[in-house]
């Protein structure tokens, strides 16, 4: 070379920049202390095991936190169960999501609706089905005919429709009616009977669905009360079985039952007992009997200075439950049968009424009913006179027989 140029010196090695150097110092300084601290903490102090105690569980290092109660206290207290949480159900999205039975409607529901609907149906059915079946007997008819033909009786005719009308509502029945009508001679008892015998008879349009039993005619005093008693039985019994057949209601009219032997009573007796066959109790039976006459003579003489229309209708609705409680009770003294019946009494006659049946007798007979010549005829009769009024002591009995001497 040559000596007068200059040989190049060696390059200096590059410092790295200070930037770099300073954050990796300061990791390395603060990792080296974390290790002098951890080498400097003292071990903890050990424990002795207990011999009858488990074996301690060794569990994860957890942070500890400060607390006020002491080691034993901690070591007591028994471990808290973890609740299990539930599982949220998830349901696929292309399938079908049912909800809980619960909430689904019943079948039951539905079969309830239907009952009730089934029973309504029912209920409206059987009302018209009574109608049905009491407009079969012309009750309106019978009780406008008794009202016009039978005098001096409203209450009574009231009462013997009202109990005929509920019974004949429906053919189906637990027992039988047993109407009794009872009260003093003369004052309407047989003529009621001929009047509902032909009203039936003209309804039902078959006259052996009603039948008639006389007890001085059937069964005289000479007969056996054995043989009139089974002649009866058999009599009802055709009549109920032919009934039955027809699907229909018979009357049965026993005209003088104060003159029946104590046999045909118990016959009877028997024939209204529930424990019969049904055919027994779709019947009507209506008892004529002059027994509790006096009663009924007795009660009418001691009101008759109640004026009927001074009286309002609960003053006589009392009066008439009092009469016929004294009549059940007097009538029960005598027979068990009278128990189960429905007492319709028969009241005295007064003097109107009498005149009454002797114009409707003389226009019957063909006679011109007049007025005078009919109170000259009642005046002939005897009265019970109590308080300005005048009874008959017989009723209209007599009006017959002196109307045909005329």
């Amino acid at each position: 070379m040559d000596r007068g140029q200059s040989s190049p010196e060696p390059a200096a090695p590059v410092a790295p920049s200070p930037s770099v150097i300073a954050p990796v110092r300061a990791v390395v300084r603060l990792r080296h202390q974390v290790r002098l601290l951890r080498k400097r903490r003292p071990p903890p102090p050990a424990v002795e095991p207990d011999p009858g105690a488990a074996a301690p569980r060794v569990l994860r290092e957890q942070p500890q936190f400060f607390t006020f109660e002491g080691p034993a206290e901690l070591a007591s207290r028994p471990a808290r169960k973890r609740r299990r949480r539930s599982r949220l159900v998830l349901y696929p999205e292309t399938s079908r999501k049912f909800g809980p039975r619960a909430e689904r409607q019943s079948r039951a529901q539905r079969c309830l609706l239907l009952l009730v609907a089934i029973v309504g149906f029912q209920v409206l059915n059987a009302i018209e089905n009574l109608d049905d079946n009491a407009l079969r007997y012309d009750l309106d008819g019978l009780e406008k005919t008794l009202q016009r033909a039978v005098f001096g009786q409203p209450a009574a005719m009231g009462r013997l429709v009202a109990l005929l009308r509920d019974y004949l509502a429906t053919h189906v029945h637990s027992r039988p009616l047993l109407l009794a009508l009872h009260g003093p001679s003369g004052v309407g008892k047989s003529h009621v009977g001929r009047l509902l015998a032909r009203h039936f008879r003209a309804v039902l349009a078959d006259g052996a669905l009603v039948l008639q039993y006389h007890a001085r005619h059937h069964c005289p005093a000479p007969r056996a009360a054995a043989g009139c008693r089974e002649e009866l039985a058999r009599r009802v019994a055709d009549v109920l079985a032919r009934a039955e057949a027809e699907e229909k209601t018979p009357l049965l009219v026993l005209d003088d039952a104060e003159l029946l032997p104590p046999a045909l009573l118990d016959e009877l007796h028997g024939l209204l007992q529930p424990q019969r066959p049904p055919r027994f109790h779709n019947a009507v039976y209506v008892l004529l009997s002059g027994a509790g006459g006096a009663e009924v003579t007795r009660f009418v003489l001691q009101n008759a200075s109640r004026s009927g229309h001074a009286d309002g209708p609960e003053e006589l609705r009392a009066a008439e439950e009092e009469l016929r409680a004294s009549l059940r009770a007097l009538l029960i003294r005598q027979h068990p049968l009278w128990e189960a019946a429905a007492i319709v009494p028969f009241l005295l006659l007064d003097k109107r009424d009498v005149v009454n049946c002797f114009r409707d007798e003389m226009a019957g007979e063909g006679f011109f009913p007049e007025q005078a010549r009919a109170e000259l005829l009642a005046a002939q009769l005897s009265y019970y006179r109590v308080a300005g009024r005048e009874f008959a002591v017989t009723g209209c009995k007599q009006v017959v027989a002196t109307v045909n001497l005329l």
